[in-house]
């Protein structure tokens, strides 16, 4: 008996639902459907001898043959994918706009996957406030963004909605006799004005204790204890934590992150779908 073959579309189909912990997500990011995906992997589990993945209702999760297995597959797929682009089309761009509010920092991770899956894409990146990104989608200079919205908005898909809330070092104390320090992205973030406005409203005096270029900037000054951020819940940083109820600050709401996409190729389409699926993951 000679040693199995492996199907490339059951390889990508294990990678994706490896690395997005779901066959769901997988299905999205591949544009399948969950029960394709799930009997391709079964049939690559098979064709090895090997259970990969463990199946839990609303998680999967490598078992440790697919955690030996998951390098040497990124690699096969990588290989088969460099084999096809030498003879492909000429490289393609696609142009993306990502805010950091809705990503934080987790834009390289994003894009370094899907960017991964076809050599020959070219993807030229903006990180940018949502409202500056919106307006270059609307007038055409960027195939997708990634952006969060408060409140009413245009059309798009709605990936996830977050928690928003004040965030601070918890070495940081509250002064009541002093304003509050107010850590923010730029002067254009729609987040920095929804929470002025609503400190205005609540008559809470508040001055400008930092203002950043990017989240990187925002992370460090919160984690150095000068002021109190306003942020969604999952982009808070490691170690902050939410002083909103204890200090008497109101409550923000929610918010939601939303893809907007016009991408007219395939490819490019793919790409789109894919970034959808790992921020979801």
């Amino acid at each position: 008996m000679g040693s199995p073959v492996l199907d490339v579309e059951a390889v990508a189909s294990f990678l994706q639902a490896a690395e997005l912990s779901s066959f769901t997500r997988a299905a999205e990011a591949l544009g399948s459907t969950q029960s394709l995906v799930s009997t391709r992997i079964k049939r690559l589990e098979t064709a090895l001898g090997k259970l990969l993945l463990q199946r839990h209702p609303r998680l999967v999760r490598l078992t440790s043959e697919g955690e030996r297995f998951l390098p040497v597959a990124r690699a096969f797929l990588e290989a088969h994918n460099r084999a096809l682009a030498i003879f492909s089309e000429a490289p393609e761009r696609v142009a993306i706009g990502i805010s950091e509010q809705a990503a934080g920092s987790d834009v390289p991770m994003l894009l370094s996957r899907p960017a991964a899956r076809d050599p020959n894409l070219i993807v030229n990146l903006r990180i940018e406030p949502s409202s500056q990104l919106e307006m270059a989608y609307e007038a055409g200079d960027l195939d997708a963004v990634l952006i969060r919205r408060i409140g009413a908005g245009r059309t798009g898909e709605v990936l996830r909605e977050d928690d928003l809330g004040w965030f601070a070092s918890p070495a940081l104390a509250r002064r009541e006799d002093r304003p509050l320090p107010l850590i923010n992205l730029v002067a254009e973030c729609r987040l920095r004005q929804h929470a002025i406005n609503a400190l205005n409203r609540q008559g809470i005096d508040w001055r400008e204790a930092f203002i950043g270029g990017g989240m990187a900037a925002v992370q460090a000054a919160l984690t150095g204890g000068l002021g109190v951020a306003a942020l969604a819940t999952r982009i808070a940083p490691p170690g902050t934590v939410d002083v909103g109820p204890e200090w008497g600050l109101p409550a923000l709401g929610r918010s939601q992150v939303v893809l907007r996409s016009n991408a007219a190729t395939p490819r490019g389409r793919a790409f789109v779908r894919e970034l959808a699926a790992a921020f979801r993951g």
